[in-house]
């Protein structure tokens, strides 16, 4: 670094950490562009990734110039990561070491043009192929990018050792220094001033004692001409440790005191010592942010005093001279590498990172915050038995991909009638770009989808519209990210790394593989426990949400081998945490992804917990028309032994192929009156599927945009892939009836008793199928063919009498409960011994190009009828009879009707079943539909 006396000096504060060897050394120490270089790489320092790897080594290599955004905005990069090229390739000289020959020169080698300067090289070097699932890395050891500088030609000096800006010591620790310069006729080396060594050559070695405590700065000079250029870093040497309790009420992470003081706590037993850097101490370590440890060696803690109120400040903890983690506790945190990817729109003014202060992730605290303005306060989530969830996931759910525009999609999912909304993960995950299942920071809310109020904003609207919200929480692992990892990582270890033995949180490895993903929770730990309890708590009190969804509780067990196995202990885990749970909010609802043996989700059932039921396989095959293995019994509580309808069923979920795409590329076509590739068709066996689905006793769950039917796969491109949002979807007639067949069904078990008794029984092993409802007040039967060809069933009506065909808003009179009825492919009826207001699925959708709509008679009719459509100019029409499904079955009109009155007489209808039809009229405008009764 060139460095000259005439300006103020610049010094580089990133990278104060513990005393090692260098990791990279350049030949020659002051590369300019023009020059070829020789990188070696020391893979057994830094953070030590590679040590022992004997694989190939390849660099992820880069510049840094006067157009880099930022100190760690890298150009001209040589390969994508991952991707393995001959001249990034390095080669092993001996064990850990390797070098890498940039040549022909620096400028050359990576590509960049005249005129722009090259500020540094930089690297992050990686095995040649994963292992266990992950790359190893060479790193610095706080686990930054690796920079060296490129030189301008000219007089230079350069400390080469240490290669760190800011050095902790211990005392009576050796520093050896060395110092490289060029065109220098003399160097000298301060410390404090103080000269301590001299040299007229271009190398210079010194060792210091650090036998004092404080800070000491170290400078090189070179002079040549009346010039002088400098190179310098900082040594501290802490004083022995202050053993002090933490004040009263102290919790670890941020502890707010006042508008000007926080007390900050760390949680890291077996740690030697703790420094908390940031904006409140320049990123510069000092005895004012050295921590005091509480007597059982457990926690570190620093009170803060003289903040300004309301500002944000930034900070990490240095741990043991190696380490710097973002706090654990943070409600708000700061990533380098995927904040600069946020729009101010979805986050405005949101603070930026650090740069060149500190490296990773550092965590963010703030005084005199303004509470959000809660609208409801005593929100009660609706009913269990009556609970509609709708699973939500922001990116891919609106264009914009935040919270604060879902929260303008409300009134849809109002109109659709769900009471309950279930965000996939919310919480700071890896990336911005994902499902949300890789989370490292437990209390802040991902800034990717918006601000911590925009968040309490949507809350708020949910319950004021009488919707509940449920939050998917990840606590069955974490990734490399987390803090609670870092704390206690070896990277050596394993397949790529993992947690020590004394990690209070995670287990050393997964203890039921295969079924394993990133660093395993250790649940039998009483850390965890508490942590566990603190996440939970905190979403609960702080953002009001009325429940969680637990993903994969099932690895929530020590036991060795199968998870899928009745287990014992992990029933006790996971009564333990309900307690908590329902010890802070009793009407809290907890689900389970838990997919255990049912003798095991049954006690958790009978205990107050809900639990996911997984039924798309059996209800795609329905849907497709393969009904020979579609039993849904399996959507039954009852069924399956249980007490309590605590069984959250589901046709879809995030996790599961969309049941359109299965219909429209797999379903059967071998009646081509009835082919379930087609649109039509293949929306209406969704509709059948959603009546045997909603109608079932218990609270049910839909995946979004299933309402209309959505049909990109789930694999496309890829299974986490962010896919198409389809809100046009909602402008097709076929997919709309299938949305108002939903919100009507939805409806019924909201506002009918009989669809959450608990005397029912579900047929629903073969093509016919049939649900029986009765309670003390009425009876209910829903029978539906999912065959592809007509077919009749035994209703087994509980009395005869009268019963009422909802949706074709007709009756019967029974005189044999067991009469067949015969059904159409896809058709399904719900009868019912009371009789309720038919759904209007007309009207809903007029179309202003028909002056006054159109007139039927007669109406009802039974053979022929005629049709008068007044239009306002002369067009194009198609006029055509849909039966209750949506589905076109007679082609009434094809041509141009002239302006004014027109009279259409109609072919005849005579050979159709009597009942509901819908005359729908078409135009280049929209579409009009009005109602039809076959007598």
């Amino acid at each position: 670094m060139k460095l000259f006396q005439t300006l103020t000096l610049f010094l580089c504060l990133v990278g104060f950490t513990s005393l090692h060897a260098q990791v990279i050394i350049a030949t020659p120490p002051f590369p300019t562009d023009q020059q070829q270089v020789v990188i070696t790489f020391n893979a057994a320092e830094g953070s030590g990734g590679l040590a022992g790897y004997t694989g190939d080594v390849y660099a992820h290599t880069g510049v840094i110039t006067n157009n880099s955004s930022s100190g760690s905005d890298w150009k001209y990069v040589v390969a994508n990561w991952g991707v393995n090229v001959p001249k990034a390739k390095l080669t092993r000289i001996a064990t850990d070491v390797y070098t890498l020959t940039i040549t022909p020169n620096i400028r050359a080698y990576y590509g960049v043009p005249a005129g722009e300067t090259i500020l540094k090289m930089a690297f992050v070097f990686r095995s040649g192929v994963q292992v266990g699932g992950q790359w190893l890395e060479g790193k610095t050891a706080d686990q930054g990018d690796i920079f060296y500088d490129v030189a301008v030609g000219g007089l230079n000096v350069s400390i080469i050792n240490p290669e760190q800006k800011q050095l902790l010591a211990e005392l009576n620790q050796a520093i050896p220094v060395e110092v490289a310069s060029i065109d220098a006729d003399s160097t000298i080396l301060t410390i404090n001033s103080n000269k301590v060594a001299g040299t007229t050559g271009t190398s210079l070695s010194y060792n210091i004692n650090a036998d004092t405590y404080g800070k000491f700065w170290v400078k090189a000079t070179a002079y040549a001409n009346n010039e002088a250029v400098a190179d310098s870093f900082f040594y501290f040497v802490r004083t022995p440790l202050v053993v002090e309790d933490r004040p009263a009420g102290t919790v670890d992470g941020i502890n707010y005191i006042s508008d000007t003081e926080v007390v900050l706590s760390l949680f890291a037993p077996n740690k030697q010592y703790v420094f908390a850097l940031g904006d409140f101490n320049n990123w510069e370590l000092d005895e004012t942010n050295y921590l005091k440890r509480t007597p059982d060696g457990q926690h570190y803690w620093i009170s803060l005093s003289g903040l300004t109120p309301g500002r944000e400040y930034v900070y990490q903890y240095f741990v043991d001279g190696n380490l710097r983690i973002a706090d654990p506790y943070a409600q708000k945190i700061l990533d380098p590498w995927n904040d600069p990817y946020i729009s101010d729109i979805t986050y405005p003014n949101l603070k930026p990172y650090p740069t060149g202060k500190t490296t990773g992730i550092v965590s963010v605290f703030q005084t005199a915050q303004v509470p959000y303005n809660w609208e409801v306060t005593n929100f009660t989530a609706p009913p269990v038995v009556k609970q509609l969830i709708y699973e939500l996931h922001i990116r891919d759910f609106v264009a914009t991909r935040d919270i604060k525009t879902v929260t303008d999609t409300l009134d849809y999912l109002s109109r659709l009638g769900v009471n309950v909304i279930e965000l996939m993960p919310i919480n700071e995950f890896e990336g911005n770009d994902s499902w949300g299942y890789n989370p490292s920071f437990y209390f802040a809310t991902d800034k990717a989808y918006g601000r911590t109020e925009d968040y309490k904003r949507f809350i708020d609207e949910c319950h004021k519209r009488g919707m509940a919200v449920y939050i998917d929480m990840v606590l069955n692992h974490s990734y490399g990210q987390s803090p609670l990892v870092q704390l206690y990582f070896d990277p050596t270890a394993g397949d790529g790394g993992q947690p020590t033995a004394e990690n209070p949180w995670y287990n050393q490895s997964c203890p039921h593989p295969p079924y394993c993903w990133g660093y395993d929770f250790n649940h039998e730990s009483v850390h965890t426990s508490a942590f566990v309890d603190r996440v939970t708590k905190y979403w609960l009190t702080e953002f009001k949400v009325d429940g969680f969804r637990f993903d994969f509780t099932k690895g929530f067990t020590n036991k060795v081998g199968d998870p899928g196995n009745y287990d014992a202990s992990r029933i006790a885990i996971l009564k333990r945490m309900a307690d908590k749970i329902w010890e802070v909010n009793s009407n809290a609802t907890v689900i389970l992804e838990h997919f255990a043996p049912n003798t095991e989700e049954k006690v958790l059932a009978d205990y107050g917990m809900m639990l996911w039921g997984n039924l798309n396989y059996n209800y795609n095959e329905a849907t497709m028309g393969y009904p020979a293995n579609s039993n849904f019994s399996g959507i039954s509580y009852l069924q399956r032994g249980w007490t309590n309808p605590h069984l959250v069923g589901y046709m879809e979920s995030h996790d599961e192929e969309r049941l359109m795409f299965k219909n429209l590329q797999f379903g059967n076509t071998s009646n081509q009156w009835h082919n379930i590739k087609n649109l039509s068709v293949a929306l209406q066996r969704n509709a059948e599927a959603a009546a045997f689905f909603v109608l079932v006793p218990g609270p049910k769950m839909i995946w979004q945009f299933g309402e209309l039917g959505y049909d990109v796969s789930i694999d496309d491109p890829c299974r986490v892939c962010a896919k198409p949002i389809r809100w046009n979807y909602y402008g097709e007639f076929d997919r709309r009836q299938l949305f108002y067949y939903y919100s009507t069904l939805i409806e019924l078990k909201k506002s009918q008793d009989i669809f959450s008794t608990p005397t029912f029984s579900l047929d629903v092993t073969g093509a016919m199928k049939k649900i029986r409802l009765t309670n003390d007040e009425m009876s209910a039967v829903v029978i539906g063919n999912f065959g592809v060809t007509t077919a009749s069933i035994n209703p087994q009506f509980y009395t005869t009498g009268t019963w009422y065909d909802y949706f074709n808003n007709d009756s019967i009179n029974v005189t044999d409960v067991s009469a067949q009825i015969s059904l159409q492919p896809g058709e399904f009826r719900l009868y019912t011994t009371k009789r309720w207001q038919s759904p209007a699925f007309v009207g809903l959708n007029e179309n202003p190009a028909i002056k006054h709509g159109f007139l039927i008679y007669p109406n009802p009719a039974h053979d022929r009828f005629s049709i008068e459509i007044e239009a306002p100019v002369a067009a194009d029409y198609h006029i055509s009879l849909m039966n209750t499904a949506g589905q076109t079955i007679m082609q009434l009109f094809q041509g141009k009707l002239q302006s004014g009155p027109n009279k259409i007489d109609t072919a005849n209808i005579g050979g159709l079943p009597r009942g509901l039809y819908f005359v729908s009229v078409n135009n280049s405008q929209g579409v009009s539909l009005s109602k039809l009764m076959k007598l």
